[in-house]
């Protein structure tokens, strides 16, 4: 407080923390409120929801001793109105802050839009730690092996302790001459490309694909052609995966699609398909469904697999 003063001696200061009785915190709440004070010194008591409109910026002091969840809430005690708000984060100059400390400040000024929660809750997951899901330890690190493949590593343990047949993961192979990535000049932080790389390969629907989308629009701008493309290609391997299918890959006059034993397709339907297109259509002995695409006739890429796949969903089966 005599700092503060010392620096702004014609600021009206007051003081707020946990350790004051109810009744008064409650007024030195209500006066700054009410602009009766210019400027509010308080503990992180300010991050339990208090909602002061008036309020356009906050300093945090040593923003390095707090936790990631906590400077999120801190950041948006202010904002909360028409008032463009500021958010000043204080570390010390001359001291080095932990690596953790480091990413925890990284991400809130990586993360600054509206609706970043989610996104902040996951760094916040990677830099702690997951800890043991089903045992009493809430703390710890799943860095060396990542959150899903652990998650995943848990259910087969599980499963095999129940005496059930662990269910068989595969990832569909999409193989097409078209680029389908998020180029580093719509993208340029490698960690916030990883976060939506990942959260694309995820999405296990066409409504959650166009989600990640959205919020790669409402964070980046437009999304460029490569971006388009690849949120298709996932789209491809959702579809492959649901059916139970190997692969889909393109080469030159054809578009091949790799069955494998476990295919939820009719057998019948997919022989009536092959006999109605004469000649288009063709069944290896590898258990293959090519495609024939003359080179004058040939459709662009992701058209032709697009096609095809809604041609096989009329042949497919409930798993």
């Amino acid at each position: 407080y005599d700092y503060l003063h010392r620096l702004v001696p014609e600021a009206r200061i007051a003081v707020a923390h946990g350790q004051m009785p109810e009744g008064k915190l409650e007024k030195v709440m209500t006066d700054f409120i009410d602009r009766k004070h210019d400027v509010l010194l308080c503990t992180a008591i300010i991050e339990s929801g208090l909602d002061i409109p008036t309020a356009n910026t906050i300093l945090v002091d040593r923003a390095d001793h707090f936790g990631l969840s906590q400077l999120y809430q801190i950041r948006g005690r202010v904002g909360r109105s028409r008032e463009r708000a500021y958010c000043y984060l204080l570390v010390p100059a001359r001291r080095k802050i932990t690596r953790d400390a480091q990413k925890r400040l990284q991400v809130l000024q990586q993360f600054t839009e509206l609706g970043s929660g989610f996104q902040i809750a996951s760094h916040d997951l990677e830099i702690r730690g997951a800890g043991n899901l089903l045992g009493p330890d809430q703390s710890g690190t799943i860095a060396s092996v990542g959150f899903d493949l652990y998650a995943q590593l848990m259910d087969e343990a599980v499963a095999e302790l129940k005496g059930e047949k662990p269910r068989e993961e595969f990832e569909p192979d999409v193989e097409l001459p078209v680029p389908a990535l998020i180029p580093e000049e719509y993208v340029p932080d490698v960690q916030q490309r990883l976060f939506f790389y990942k959260r694309l390969a995820s999405a296990k629907n066409d409504d959650e694909l166009y989600e990640v989308k959205g919020e790669l629009r409402d964070t980046c701008g437009e999304a460029p052609p490569e971006v388009d493309a690849l949120v298709e290609v996932m789209g491809f391997k959702n579809e492959l995966r649901a059916m139970r299918l190997r692969g889909l890959k393109s080469g030159p006059g054809r578009l091949v699609v790799q069955l494998g034993p476990d295919a939820l397709l009719d057998p019948g339907r997919l022989a009536t398909l092959v006999a109605k297109a004469k000649g288009r259509y063709r069944l290896t002995p590898g258990m293959e469904l090519v495609e024939l695409q003359p080179g004058e006739q040939a459709p662009a890429p992701l058209e032709a697999a697009r096609a095809l796949l809604q041609e096989l969903r009329k042949c497919a089966v409930d798993g």
